[in-house]
């Protein structure tokens, strides 16, 4: 049995422990201290900025909503006789946003899958970088490059389309009467979907880049082929967050101003011609700000309230639609 030798002449007992919470403060401490309340004045700040912005616009575009109500929906924007209505431009904002998606998704979604599951490593990063090229292109470039090289050609393939169609029901109705000059709903619609196809495409390869290995290799167990694996185990997993791109990107699309209202021509109208002109509400502030005065000019900036709020309900949309995927598949919000 093993004896505790006894302590020497000279030797000093050891000291007591200390309790909890004595002796000297960690190093760290007031580090962490100061970045939490750094952390939460900048989040508070960003809410505070949003907070004044919408207060100060909506304060500057009370007389619009004053006056006409829910007149703001009508489709009668005509300055010239005191009429205010927006909704021509609201319909025109989604409907530009909406044709952006239909292009840009399969494309984005593509570009996504090949560049995570087909690409080898020597084409893949110069794929990444010419993706993140063309999201950093300003929109006024997008806009002046296709109204200097795309407008007329594409005048010219809206009427083929239109005179090719003209006898089938519905069809026909989205296809008549073709914008002469190529400025359209159509227009606008195909260089929105250029310019959100990088942002699409990034969001969504991110999203397909967390599948697990595991899941993968498992769909090549059982026998299954790269189509198949994809079907089974990356889009399952990766539902939620794709969605998510989507709506950002229709976020994105809605708020497009100058190259939309570079190509979007100018009709306040609701019209089902998408080879037509129209406006949107980004698009006829731009157009329209500088020479508007009284309630022309607050409701200019009501349509930027409206706009404000579409913006923010599509984020708090595609939040709610990723938090109900991920409560699904049992992870933590």
């Amino acid at each position: 049995m093993a004896t505790i030798a006894p302590p020497r002449e000279n030797e000093s007992p050891a000291p007591a422990p200390r309790g909890l919470g004595t002796g000297p403060r960690p190093p760290g401490r007031f580090t962490d201290r100061l970045f939490r309340w750094i952390a939460l004045a900048s989040g508070l700040l960003v809410l505070a900025i949003l907070g004044l912005i919408a207060y100060t616009t909506t304060k500057n575009a009370w007389p619009w909503f004053r006056e006409e109500g829910f007149g703001i929906f009508a489709d009668n924007w005509d300055p010239a006789k005191g009429q205010y209505g927006a909704g021509a431009m609201i319909y025109g904002t989604f409907l530009v946003g909406f044709i952006a998606l239909l292009m840009s998704v399969p494309v984005s979604i593509g570009i996504a899958l090949f560049v995570n599951e087909i690409s080898s490593k020597r084409f893949r990063k110069p794929i990444i970088y010419v993706v993140d090229l063309l999201a950093a292109i300003p929109s006024v470039v997008y806009g002046l490059w296709a109204l200097a090289v795309l407008t007329q050609p594409l005048a010219d393939i809206y009427q083929s389309i239109s005179d090719a169609t003209s006898g089938i029901p519905i069809i026909s109705d989205l296809t008549a009467e073709p914008s002469k000059t190529g400025l359209s709903f159509m227009t606008a619609g195909i260089i929105v979907a250029i310019m959100i196809t990088p942002i699409v495409t990034s969001l969504t390869r991110e999203v397909f880049a967390t599948t697990p290995a595991s899941l993968k290799e498992a769909a090549y167990g059982m026998g299954a082929t790269r189509w198949e694996m994809i079907k089974g185990a990356v889009f399952p997993h990766s539902r939620g967050g794709v969605v998510s791109a989507v709506i950002i990107g229709l976020g994105r699309a809605i708020g497009e101003t100058i190259a939309v209202a570079l190509l979007i021509g100018s009709s306040q109208h609701i019209s089902a011609h998408l080879f037509g002109p129209g406006d949107t509400l980004a698009s006829i502030i731009a157009n329209e700000f500088n020479e508007a005065v009284g309630i022309q000019r607050a409701a200019l900036i009501g349509m930027g309230v409206v706009l404000l709020v579409l913006t923010v309900g599509v984020g708090i949309l595609a939040r709610g639609i990723v938090s109900r995927y991920d409560r699904r598949s049992g992870a933590v919000v």
